[in-house]
Parts: C-alpha cells; sequence; structure tokens
C-alpha cells in the first residue's frame, strides 16, 4: 500500500465520521484515529513480517464530525436469533446492484445458495462482489443500495431453514 492510497483511506474515513478504523492486510495493519481535540487523522502502519513502519499525520479539513447514532429499536432477541446475518467484510459503499440498469443481485424472500453475490461493496475504486456464505432465504435488507457501511456492519439476515 503506498502513500498515495493511505492518504484517499484517511479522507474517505474522515468523511465517513468514524472514529477509528483498524486495516489488516497480509504485510501490514493500519489503524486510523479521528477527532480528537486538535482535530487530527493519525495513522500507524505496523510491518507484519519485515516489513518498513511508515507513520503519516493528516489534519482533517472540517471540524470533528459528530455523528448521531440511533439506538435500535428494543425488539424481542428470539425474533432474530434464528437468522444469521451478513455482515460488510469492509468500508465502502454497498451497491445492490451491478449496474444501474441491471435488476438486484438478491431480493428479501429469495432463496440463495452458498456462493451467491449478494451485492457488490465498492472500497477505494475497487468493487468488490459479497458472496454469501450460507445458504436459505433472504429475510430482510439492512442497508439501502448507494450507502456507506462500516466493517463487520450488517447487511442482510438470512434464514438458514
Amino acid at each position: 500500500m503506498d502513500l498515495k492510497e493511505i492518504q484517499n483511506l484517511i479522507k474517505f474515513v474522515a468523511k465517513s465520521g468514524a472514529s477509528e478504523v483498524k486495516l489488516e492486510m497480509e504485510d501490514i495493519k493500519i489503524t486510523i484515529k479521528t477527532g480528537g481535540e486538535e482535530g487530527t487523522t493519525i495513522v500507524q502502519q505496523m510491518p507484519m513480517a519485515g516489513a518498513p513502519l511508515l507513520q503519516a499525520a493528516a489534519p482533517v479539513a472540517a471540524a470533528p464530525v459528530v455523528s448521531e447514532v440511533a439506538a435500535p429499536a428494543a425488539a424481542p432477541a428470539s425474533d432474530d436469533s434464528k437468522y444469521i446475518t451478513v455482515k460488510s467484510p469492509i468500508i465502502g459503499t454497498m451497491y445492490r446492484k451491478p449496474s444501474p440498469d441491471k435488476p438486484m443481485f438478491v431480493e428479501v424472500g429469495q432463496t440463495i445458495a452458498e456462493g451467491d453475490v449478494l451485492c457488490i461493496i465498492e472500497a477505494m475504486k475497487l468493487f468488490n462482489e459479497i458472496e454469501s456464505e450460507v445458504s436459505g432465504k433472504i429475510v430482510k435488507v439492512l442497508v439501502d443500495d448507494s450507502s456507506p457501511v462500516e466493517f463487520d456492519q450488517p447487511l442482510f439476515l438470512v434464514d438458514p431453514s
């Protein structure tokens, strides 16, 4: 990962309003923390297999972003406990269609098999197909088309029965 890619990642994280993002790849580990009193972004790139160490800091253009997160409604846990949650493996923008003029990859009520493409997540101009790791029926789509998603954010509920 070069310095330009890291700078683009910093800008993306600053715009998203996230306070901390950790990214681990084969040979590097990056932690980006935003906010604080100084309004700075700190990046630490740690070598994992003898790679050189690189540290960068970039000022955040705007004042620290305060995002309000609505607490989920207190629903009975037993309703969703039988479902499998498909979560985002990366941060980026989720698209439910391969292109604007094509149909959705999956719809609520559709039966899916292991390996079926559920959506695409765009991260740093790369389009990553998110495939199902389970077979079942789509019960609920938790994220709108063309919406930003965080790492480990729930995307779909699947009924495996």
